[in-house]
């Protein structure tokens, strides 16, 4: 059986890091984003981190696992190199991509999304002496760091939040992929939907399905299927898509009264979404730049995080954005939801 690792005080501490912090991740697997610090010459820490796809700049899960890394670059001097996912990826590509960070000698490597779960277990079992973390899955593995969130939790809110807030009692939902992780944020929200009023609709649609990740990367797509939705009567449309969320936020910016709620980082306070903010109700925040930098920091201590990390409402691992001030008015009747999930007074379904 798994061990489960409970959040140490250094998660509690860097909390403050996910101000405007971060559901998934064009990219170029090479050279995508590769960076170096000062710390020269291949000493001191160095960070190999691998992205899902969309990469850095996706205004979304992606850069919220950057934050973390820069964070951590800048307060430990670090040297960082970044490859990024592409969505024709075999899984012979991602074990690749994980090698050859590992033959570079970077320690630790951080997996950002559960597409590199296989990889993980397979290189991982390589190089024992190299500390890998993975975003989103749990792989067993000695020296191997599970970081997962409650993104059912934090999505309930969001689905309490578009029940208040709908003045058609119809609402949507945008999946990215049609999978196991994704169906967590459509079953929060659909319960917490219809747990505040069930009389309103919810509208759901994933962009890819199976081996396709390209609904985690195509804004088109995205905008595509909110335009859909708010052409059917739908006024509130949450998407956990990765980039292509951006496409579904400038779709609902078009129509006046709608709603768009964000995922993973604060999509308000993102500068490429800045023309749309006004639109953006709220996001459900997951502080995936608290548990990469945890994870980084615990390896320069010499304290390897391994096991599952899970990063609970509770513990400030997911949350809702407060940022423009949407959602004030109806800022006590979330309190009150927050306090039951907590409290186990609400059980929050991880499916559908």
């Amino acid at each position: 059986m798994r061990r489960v690792a409970k959040l140490s005080a250094a998660c509690i501490a860097t909390a403050a890091l996910a101000v405007t912090a971060t559901a998934c991740g064009s990219t170029s697997s090479d050279n995508a984003g590769s960076s170096s610090s000062s710390s020269g010459g291949g000493k001191g820490l160095q960070i190999g981190l691998a992205y899902d796809v969309g990469g850095r700049g996706d205004h979304s899960f992606n850069d919220s696992a950057a934050r973390g890394v820069d964070k951590a670059k800048s307060d430990f001097g670090a040297s960082v190199k970044e490859l990024t996912a592409k969505t024709s990826d075999t899984e012979a590509d991602r074990e690749q991509r994980l090698q050859d960070l590992a033959d570079a000698g970077y320690n630790p490597i951080v997996a950002v999304g559960f597409n590199y779960a296989q990889a993980v277990g397979k290189i991982s079992a390589k190089y024992p002496k190299t500390s890998f973390g993975i975003i989103d899955s749990v792989v067993d593995g000695k020296n191997v760091n599970s970081i997962t969130f409650t993104e059912e939790q934090g999505s309930y809110l969001a689905g309490v939040a578009a029940a208040l807030k709908t003045k058609k009692d119809h609402v949507g939902f945008i999946g990215g992929v049609d999978s196991p992780l994704i169906k967590k944020f459509e079953a929060g929200y659909t319960q917490g939907v219809h747990d505040t009023n069930p009389k309103v609709k919810v509208d759901v649609q994933y962009l890819s399905h199976g081996q396709d990740f390209s609904g985690f990367s195509s804004p088109d797509k995205g905008q595509q299927a909110a335009q859909g939705m708010l052409d059917n009567g739908a006024d509130v449309i949450y998407s956990a898509a990765g980039s292509s969320g951006n496409g579904a936020i400038e779709a609902v910016h078009g129509v006046k009264g709608a709603w768009a709620i964000g995922v993973d980082s604060d999509q308000y306070n993102i500068p490429g979404l800045a023309q749309y903010k006004s639109s953006i109700l709220t996001s459900v925040v997951k502080n995936v730049d608290v548990g990469v930098y945890d994870f980084v920091k615990s390896v320069k201590d010499g304290k390897p995080l391994t096991g599952n990390n899970v990063y609970s409402l509770a513990k400030g691992g997911v949350s809702l954005a407060t940022s423009g001030g949407f959602i004030s008015d109806i800022q006590g009747k979330l309190d009150t939801a927050k306090q039951k999930i907590v409290s186990g007074q609400i059980k929050v379904k991880t499916a559908p």
